[in-house]
């Protein structure tokens, strides 16, 4: 791992689903202002492990989970932590979008408002900021009163991104963020993306290879819930250290 900040460290990290162990002692670190891309066949681990990271799993029943998660030092799983503080600071985007069945401003305005901001000035200005940072202003600006499930599968997706972003985030966890969307509507969060690591710590789980290796700095394997392998991206998908790894990536299973 070449050096950077960490913002996320991951140690020993055990999830159950009831009996089920769904993640093994997993452990690494995720860096500052990088996106770090989870990869691995479907029902490997990737969208628990991601979850897990701002304790999404905590709304399944019978989840355990040992292990810490640290984050700005302090472990997530400590009782002293507030999860909805927590989530705060590191947002989700789903996989299949999910705007609320309000106006396109009320969506992006409803999270700084729970949080206690209701001058309309500074509403205003959060909504074009986070609108603007998920490069949908421009499309919505005059429409704005709309509701948010009337525009595109690509545009309600980046919508709930500036959704996310309108709570001011540290952190933004993405599970497979364009599965259900055209090349087109793709590309565009792709770019985003791009855009978004130079003021945020991504995390994205995605079953698309290329996309792991276009937009990711750092990529880890799961399978069967344990961690493979954990790299540069550059040397997961050239250089290898793992046979199995290597198996995945070039498609020789999965």
């Amino acid at each position: 791992m070449e050096n950077g900040q960490i913002r996320i460290q991951v140690k020993s990290l055990n999830l159950w689903y009831g009996e089920k162990q769904a993640l093994e002692n997993i452990s690494l670190d995720i860096l500052t202002n990088q996106v770090t891309a989870l990869i691995g066949p479907s029902g490997c681990g990737k969208s628990t492990f991601l979850r897990a990271l701002n304790r999404m799993n905590d709304l399944i029943e019978n989840v355990r989970t040992e292990g810490e998660v640290l984050f700005e030092g302090i472990n997530i799983y400590d009782k002293s932590v507030d999860a909805v503080e927590l989530r705060k600071k590191v947002g989700m985007i789903f996989q299949k979008s999910n705007p609320f069945p309000k106006s396109i401003y009320e969506n992006v305005a409803y999270g700084p408002k729970i949080y206690g901001i209701r001058d309309k000035k500074s509403l205003d200005e959060i909504v074009e900021k986070s609108l603007r940072q998920a490069a949908l202003w421009d499309e919505v600006k005059d429409d704005l009163s709309k509701s948010g499930l009337s525009i595109s599968g690509g545009q309600q997706q980046r919508l709930c991104i500036a959704r996310a972003l309108a709570v001011d985030p540290e952190v933004i966890l993405m599970d497979e963020p364009a599965s259900a969307l055209d090349p087109i509507a793709t590309s565009k969060i792709e770019e985003l993306i791009f855009e978004l690591k130079k003021q945020y710590t991504i995390v994205i789980v995605t079953h698309n290879m290329q996309q792991a290796a276009r937009v990711s700095d750092y990529t880890a394997f799961f399978y069967m819930g344990e961690l493979v392998e954990y790299d540069i991206t550059r040397k997961i998908f050239t250089t290898p250290s793992i046979k199995h790894t290597e198996e995945y990536v070039t498609g020789r299973f999965g």
